[in-house]
């Protein structure tokens, strides 16, 4: 009957073992399957699709802060274009200032204003003079915020006689602030001034 008794206990321990290791098991797989669920959905979130001429192209999603140097430059590029990049019409001119005044502080009015003033966009127009920028490089400081730039660009002047070309050096900072249509890196420059703008050399039309 002992024996009988002792049978009876070894098999209900070993049912109580078997039970322990179906249940962890079932729970090793599952919080393996959810695991790997969230990875699949994760990468397939950074699989996006742009439809660009009836063609949907695949582009990779990233972190802001991977893109952030990316940015910032293309940010500061964006501004010295719409600053810089002048017509004899007045429209334009507005137009181009509008943008560029979205993208920087009152630092950048200011010079806009300075500019007004001493009638240099009155000039362009009288004297059919377009004006064109190509930033050449960037510094930036990422280790400290906000961050520090310097871009380092060439103006073209060209006009019915003669084309100039200016060595244009300016600085500023960066700081953070709300992605918007008219601000879509969601940069501020600010503290912005010209250090150099002279001319390099002059191209006389024939």
């Amino acid at each position: 009957m002992f024996t009988h008794l002792k049978n009876i206990e070894t098999a209900f321990q070993q049912n109580k073992r078997i039970v322990a290791l179906v249940i962890m098991t079932s729970a090793i797989i599952s919080v393996a399957a959810i695991y790997f669920a969230f990875a699949a959905y994760q990468k397939a979130s950074a699989h996006i699709y742009v439809l660009a001429n009836g063609k949907a192209l695949e582009a990779i999603a990233a972190d802001r802060k991977d893109n952030i140097p990316v940015e910032a430059k293309d940010h500061i590029s964006m501004f010295h274009h719409y600053f810089f990049t002048l017509d004899p019409d007045e429209k334009v001119i507005d137009d181009n200032i509008s943008k560029a005044l979205y993208l920087a502080d009152e630092s950048a009015r200011n010079q806009y204003n300075g500019l007004k003033e001493k009638s240099y966009y009155n000039n362009l127009i009288s004297g059919n003079i377009s004006q064109t920028v190509q930033v050449d490089s960037i510094q930036l400081n990422m280790d400290s915020y906000p961050f520090a730039f310097k871009c380092f660009a060439t103006e073209k002047l060209i006009r019915a006689t003669s084309t100039i070309y200016k060595l244009l050096v300016t600085q500023g900072y960066l700081r953070n602030v709300s992605r918007s249509d008219n601000n879509p890196h969601g940069f501020l420059i600010e503290h912005w001034e010209t250090l150099v703008n002279r001319d390099t050399t002059i191209n006389s039309q024939p």
